[in-house]
């Protein structure tokens, strides 16, 4: 059986060998690139991201990112973002009083958690829904977070057919989202590639979606 093909997003954030090897050992062909062309003949994009949202968000516009995010979903492409590479997929990031345009896909603005300590840096449970895909046999494990800013409420509203998506939260000072599945678009707000064989686990089971 021939392993899926990945393009890893090469837009300039950070972090991107590490992930590399997570999908890897996953069972992925990965290519790191901002090739337009492989990116939409990939099986799997994703889209990762460290640091903050505006500087991700601008780095992503300059190699056309949301082009190619839209492009891949509206072929039903299956796209994963990873920590601020799932920020942007909501409409707006605020920082400093300051609000950054993001790709859209979702309603929703990313803004800092209110919470005694930020970031938020470490390992931490996971609330999953039982129809997880992404969390099957992993839902009472720890993942690695680091954040300071994150997603507090889910506004998007999904008429019949379509599925509804199906969210995962996570606590720290409030409630916020860890990871959404919708349709080909997938997202986390924690590494998987930082959260051990549960973070593999949980890239192998994005994998057997492509």
């Amino acid at each position: 059986m021939t392993a899926p093909s990945v393009v890893l997003l090469d837009y300039g954030s950070g972090n991107v060998h590490s992930a590399a090897k997570a999908l890897e050992l996953a069972g992925a062909r990965v290519e790191l690139t901002a090739d337009r062309e492989r990116a939409l003949a990939a099986d799997g994009l994703v889209v990762p991201g460290v640091g903050a949202f505006s500087a991700v968000a601008t780095a992503l516009d300059a190699a056309h990112g949301g082009e190619l995010v839209d492009r891949r979903l509206s072929g039903g492409r299956p796209v994963l973002g990873i920590c601020v590479g799932m920020q942007v997929m909501f409409e707006s990031g605020v920082e400093r009083g300051n609000a950054t345009p993001g790709l859209g896909e979702w309603p929703g603005v990313v803004e800092q958690l209110d919470a005694p300590v930020l970031p938020h840096m470490g390992w931490n449970t996971i609330d999953a829904p039982d129809s997880s895909t992404l969390f099957a046999g992993i839902r009472d494990e720890r993942f690695y977070f680091v954040h300071s800013f994150g997603v507090t409420h889910w506004s998007l509203r999904v008429e019949p057919p379509f599925p509804e998506p199906r969210l995962t939260w996570a606590e720290h000072g409030e409630r916020f989202l860890a990871a959404v599945e919708n349709g080909p678009l997938s997202a986390t707000q924690f590494h998987p590639e930082k959260s051990g064989p549960a973070g593999i686990r949980l890239l192998s089971n994005w994998l057997g979606t492509l």
